[in-house]
């Protein structure tokens, strides 16, 4: 009787500490939007430094990726990569790993990443974005086939999963290398940010969006002069800013950066989102 006493106590005990034990907190987890085309999606191959990263690091994986082991709308540590299942180092992991160096213990971050390589900004146009995927290259159904058709739409569905762990703070952009010369650029851009505050009931006030600079022509990047549309950004978008992309270097063909221009960007993209958030 006594041995049966015990037990009971115990489990009485074990009871109550998980009923007092704190819980982590909707508003600890704050979790950003990336999207954009392969700069975005990571175009370069990881290296043996970027596979350890801190559990409070997390990466809600976009679609179903079975080789990684991953399953759309769930959430994993977030080693690269972090869009689709054959992505590569991108800026969102350096966003996210400079991000929980400089925030509370008791704040996690979370990203969600749907890119697609090539894409016009047009893609990610909620009501047209029909009539582009329609016309594009076949390589690249296969790739917005991977996103059910519709990227916008899956990173509006897996944002609305993630907001019921925790509070969205951001959105990351990198694009343009498609829309060369494009005019109406920032205001498509604009329309997609809208569409989005919209869909998932956020205040823009609350919500930056970040965009950062192509390939610059210090590394021969051949769509430089873009950074000059972007950099018209903030004019047309409240609460939008730029990340320069002096200094980080490029791959040789011109487009891409190296893992260090990666490692560089993410970095400024988080610095940036620290100063205007907090």
């Amino acid at each position: 009787m006594k041995f049966k006493s015990f037990l009971l106590i115990m489990t009485l005990v074990a009871l109550l500490s998980s009923c007092t034990q704190k819980q982590p907190e909707k508003s600890d987890f704050h979790i950003y939007l990336c999207f954009g085309q392969s700069n975005m999606a990571g175009a370069a191959k990881a290296e043996a430094q970027d596979s350890v990263v801190d559990s409070r690091f997390l990466m809600m994986s976009t679609m179903d990726c079975p080789d990684l082991s991953r399953e759309k709308g769930k959430w994993y540590t977030a080693t690269p990569p972090l869009a689709d299942c054959h992505a590569g180092l991108s800026p969102a992991d350096y966003f996210g790993r400079t991000m929980v160096e400089n925030l509370p213990e008791d704040v996690n971050i979370g990203v969600i990443n749907v890119a697609v390589g090539g894409c016009k900004i047009e893609l990610f146009d909620k009501d047209n974005y029909q009539a582009y995927a329609d016309s594009a290259p076949e390589w690249m159904k296969g790739w917005i086939a991977n996103y059910g058709g519709n990227p916008y739409g899956r990173l509006v569905e897996m944002a609305k999963l993630a907001q019921k762990d925790g509070v969205i703070k951001g959105i990351l952009l990198h694009q343009g290398e498609s829309n060369p010369n494009d005019t109406l650029w920032t205001r498509k851009v604009k329309d997609i940010y809208d569409n989005l505050i919209t869909d998932l009931n956020l205040n823009p006030g609350e919500v930056p969006l970040l965009a950062g600079e192509t390939l610059s022509a210090e590394f021969d990047g051949k769509c430089a002069a873009f950074n000059q549309f972007i950099n018209q950004l903030p004019q047309v978008l409240p609460n939008s800013f730029v990340i320069s992309s002096a200094g980080c270097p490029g791959q040789a063909d011109g487009l891409h950066f190296t893992a260090e221009g990666y490692r560089i960007l993410g970095k400024r993209y988080a610095e940036k989102m620290l100063s205007v958030t907090n």
